[in-house]
């Protein structure tokens, strides 16, 4: 089997362009994970390893950087994140309905949060902050307010028929 030559360097250009215009600077490691996690959509290991190379610092600095912060993931998601809001007002309102619904349609359950084609991805979170939408949903930066389970599988299905467009667009 033949190995390609410069296969890794062409694996982490965006990392290493990413680096560069951060001017390799250790006090810009936030900004630098970010771009990164923006790049893949979570933080791979093997980049946390090579940012900590490039910016001289020791990886278990750069993992407790990631893995303090929440905004930060060690785990691959999908295009689409839902969250499903699961505070006090919403959960009266029936956001474990949403949740059950997405694991269903998508799946997916409590241990498994992201779908194999990566192009879903569901997180219960704590509060969205619109209580008075209650059940609220966010699909990436959309807000849906007073979400019913059917509301969530036409929801579900808009994006997949969007999803086909632009395979077939592709194509």
């Amino acid at each position: 089997m033949k190995t390609e030559p410069n296969k890794n360097l062409r694996q982490f250009q965006q990392v290493i362009e990413i680096i560069e215009r951060n001017n390799h600077d250790k006090a810009r490691l936030i900004p630098i994970l970010q771009e990164v996690q923006e790049a893949y959509r979570f933080l791979p290991p093997q980049v946390l390893t090579y940012i900590a190379t490039a910016l001289n610092m020791p990886v278990a600095e750069v993992y407790g950087v990631a893995t303090f912060y929440a905004h930060f993931s060690l785990e691959a998601k999908g295009k689409y994140i839902i969250k499903v809001c699961d505070g006090t007002a919403c959960h009266v309102k029936g956001s474990s309905r949403l949740l059950d619904t997405l694991h269903s349609k998508l799946g997916l359950s409590d241990k498994k949060h992201t779908t194999d084609d990566l192009i879903f991805t569901v997180e219960a979170v704590s509060c969205l902050g619109a209580c008075g939408l209650a059940p609220v949903m966010v699909v990436n930066e959309k807000v849906y307010g007073e979400v019913s389970a059917r509301k969530c599988e036409e929801v579900l299905t808009e994006i997949r028929e969007t999803e086909n467009s632009l395979a077939i667009e592709q194509a």
